[in-house]
């Protein structure tokens, strides 16, 4: 039996779990009208390949990579195109942001699927298929998968982690997606340890959810080659954060600052195994993903649903009831508030969660820290948030970065042992923005000094260069003068050159004439 190590900290939220993972998945219907955010990935946002008016088929590229980390969009379903147009998209700050906007023509037809053989093609071109399926990491990052098969010439990832802990409370889309789909996530997991040279898969699985890890076991038991091995490890919010899970499953610790191909490891989603199934053993790129919606509704579940839908129309199939107050996007510990309801499932859309003051009672009134050290202990990365909290309040943030600022995951475990009711990550999030705004100044301000610098630096050689040709003129007159011998021909040289001079100005300032 493998040895199974811990991680420092935690906690043990009331999963609410079983409110949706019962049933099956259902499949949303096809919305009128998709708005396709051009954002939907970490990194840069993708470049529109289309126009108002232009007919689109399902699956058809509608934007392609707009940069090295980036990855191509594709449309939901058939129809055409209404215009790139400002939407609200699923943000906390409620901006707006470019958005395909497609009218549905109800046929859903595809375009022409293209399977392929993943073993036979070299790892290049199985990570730029992955970069134009559009797929990447569902578990909430949205960060290109193509990019993490990658590894520098002094690593080698020996074991590729398929991370299907799914440790938030509420949320189930993963649980489900393994009991429905374990043989296709399997042959994902497989092709991208073939891309990124692995020799073995390990499934981590929260021992919460044993429909799944049977279904998972079942399914590695009828596959040949390459080793699988499926682990339930012990319930533990977050044991879904990929350090944490590397660590309980290998024992191996990633020190701040590194990665985990640095120690022969990498880690993906279970719904990204499946998206990378479907793109290159079926041909069909991303536009569909499994969401939970549950919390403070009547019909609480799962369902596939279209990248582009409208998240009112996917709340309103669950049946919110009349107290709701607010929706979060994500669970209670990690998700946030959305301000409207108008924007679109996106790629990082997992789960849609009704919030009322029955389920969620506001919280009181906040009150001094009182170092108590609780936050501390549940810290999974072995940092200081009390530490972090004082110098984030107090705007000192050379000293919270001193105490490894960046490093805090968000998880949400240090505010929710806060006797004081600090919310501590807000702080933290406050803290993070600012030092990345005061950054973006400073690298402005550095490139306009570089910029004034390189101007003088010009203007003073413009300076030199015009002063040694008039030194070189003035040396050659003067020996040419040297050289007449009559008074006449040197009055005649100076004159000719008093000529010139003049003929120049005259060149150069026509209008004084």
């Amino acid at each position: 039996m493998r040895q199974l190590f811990s991680f420092t900290g935690g906690v043990k939220p009331a999963s609410h779990k079983i409110e949706s993972n019962r049933g099956v998945v259902i499949v949303a219907p096809l919305p009128n009208v998709l708005v396709v955010p051009l954002r939907q990935n970490a990194g840069l946002p993708s470049r529109p390949l289309v126009q108002a008016g232009d007919k689109v088929l399902k699956g058809q590229t509608i934007a392609g990579p707009g940069g090295s980390i980036s990855v191509a969009i594709h449309a939901p379903t058939s129809g055409t195109v209404r215009g790139i147009e400002t939407h609200a998209i699923p943000h906390p700050s409620g901006l707006l942001a470019p958005c395909v906007v497609i009218e549905a023509d109800g046929e859903d037809r595809w375009i022409d699927r293209k399977p392929i053989d993943p073993y036979a093609l070299p790892a290049d071109e199985l990570r730029a298929r992955l970069r134009d399926a559009g797929v990447v990491g569902l578990g909430g990052a949205a960060f290109p998968s193509f990019v993490k098969t990658q590894h520098g010439p002094t690593q080698r990832i020996d074991t590729l982690i398929v991370n299907g802990a799914e440790c938030e409370p509420f949320i189930t889309c993963d649980d489900l997606l393994m009991r429905t789909q374990a043989g296709q996530i399997l042959e994902g997991a497989a092709v991208l340890a073939h891309i990124a040279g692995a020799q073995r898969v390990v499934v981590g699985i929260e021992d919460n959810k044993p429909e799944a890890v049977a279904a998972m076991t079942a399914a590695a038991g009828k596959r040949s080659g390459l080793p699988v091995e499926v682990i339930a490890v012990p319930t533990r919010y977050p044991a879904g954060g990929e350090k944490q899970l590397i660590r309980v499953l290998t024992g191996i610790e990633v020190p701040f600052g590194k990665l985990p191909p640095d120690y022969g490891v990498q880690c993906f989603n279970v719904a990204t195994a499946y998206a990378t199934a479907r793109a290159l053993l079926h041909g069909e790129p991303m536009i569909s993903r499994l969401v939970t919606v549950t919390g403070n509704v009547e019909r609480p579940g799962n369902f596939e649903v279209r990248i582009g839908m409208p998240i009112a129309d996917l709340v309103a199939l669950a049946g919110p009831k009349a107290d709701t107050d607010r929706n979060l996007m994500g669970g209670p510990m990690m998700g946030f508030a959305l301000p409207t309801l108008d924007a679109p499932v996106v790629k990082a859309t997992n789960c849609i969660l009704a919030a009322s003051k029955a389920l969620f009672p506001p919280p009181g009134p906040e009150m001094p820290c009182i170092r108590c050290g609780a936050c501390a202990r549940a810290c999974p990365m072995d940092l200081q948030p009390f530490e972090m909290y004082w110098f984030s309040r107090a705007k000192i943030l050379g000293k919270a970065q001193e105490y490894h600022l960046f490093d805090c995951i968000e998880c949400g475990c240090c505010a929710y042992v806060c006797p004081s009711r600090i919310p501590l990550v807000d702080y933290y999030r406050f803290a993070k923005s600012e030092i990345r705004a005061r950054e973006k100044e400073k690298d402005a301000a550095d490139v306009a000094r570089l910029r004034y610098e390189f101007r003088l630096e010009r203007e003073e050689r413009d300076k030199q260069e015009k002063a040694a040709k008039l030194a070189a003129k003035a040396a050659e007159t003067k020996a040419r003068l040297a050289e007449a011998g009559d008074a006449d021909d040197k009055k005649a040289m100076i004159a000719a050159a008093v000529a010139r001079t003049q003929e120049q100005k005259a060149e150069e300032n026509p209008s004084a004439e």
